[in-house]
């Protein structure tokens, strides 16, 4: 995959944040149990690219803090963005003790169906797996345990700086990568508007890709995107009239 130009352009943005009551109940997340497996340095798997389409984890403002999960997990990628914390368990040869990581989904484990779930296939339903980078597995755990118990839970996401969206496409056809998104993390609903347009519903593609067919050269655009806690926020003129593919633009952002 292309690597995403992160141009960030900050024009006159505005915002307004709608908060559900029902929705703050579905903060109270508890801990479950997983396992956890990490890829070498030298494997470049979640380094670009991933089934989030967040591109270069590093330039994108990832890093080393990221996860891919299992298809129990994975939710068909509407989980992208979202953030857990994660746990070392049980194996107390293994662990470090007193400590934990957060990570941010960012990709899929595909299952291995010519191994059994328990022998090998870690990411085969109905397994809850996280794959880590080496860098984050380790700082819960030794690098020897391998295939190791874990405890996760979903909590908020922290991200420094606004919500970014990363126009693509061509013509008429938009594709709006949806990313550094705080608080719950990950996007459910999106809209987009042109200053000679109304409130245009967007489809998700894959991930966190947002696609419409609309006209909307050499108008500002305005994002309206829902989390999964139900939390909606609207940023105007998040990219200014001359706006233009393969740049990147900054909106407000979530609380966390």
């Amino acid at each position: 995959m292309l690597l995403q130009l992160l141009l960030t352009v900050l024009p006159l943005v505005h915002s307004h944040y709608n908060w559900s009551p029902t929705a703050a109940a579905t903060q109270k997340f508890e801990w479950r149990p997983a396992r956890a497996t990490y890829y070498a340095p030298v494997d470049p798997r979640d380094a670009v690219g991933g089934a989030c389409g967040y591109g270069d984890l590093e330039r994108s403002g990832y890093g080393k803090s990221t996860a891919g999960l299992s298809t129990v997990l994975f939710e068909k990628g509407q989980i992208c963005g979202a953030c857990f914390e994660v746990r070392c368990v049980e194996e107390l040869k293994w662990c470090i003790p007193g400590t934990s990581i957060i990570v941010t989904a960012t990709n899929f484990c595909a299952p291995n169906y010519g191994l059994e779930s328990d022998g090998g296939g870690h990411c085969n339903v109905p397994n809850a797996h996280f794959v880590l980078p080496i860098e984050a597995f380790e700082k819960i755990a030794i690098w020897k345990a391998s295939n190791m118990p874990v405890q996760y839970r979903r909590i908020k996401c922290r991200k420094e700086g606004g919500v970014r969206f990363t126009i693509n496409g061509a013509g008429i056809f938009l594709s709006v990568l949806i990313s550094n998104v705080a608080g719950a993390g990950d996007i459910v609903a999106a809209k987009v508007k042109g200053s000679r347009t109304g409130w245009l519903p967007m489809g998700r593609i894959w991930g966190q890709n947002w696609h419409i067919s609309a006209d909307l050269k050499n108008q500002p655009i305005s994002f309206e995107i829902t989390s999964s806690a139900g939390v909606t926020l609207t940023s105007y003129n998040v990219a200014p009239k001359n706006w233009n593919f393969g740049q990147t633009y900054q909106g407000k952002q979530f609380d966390s």
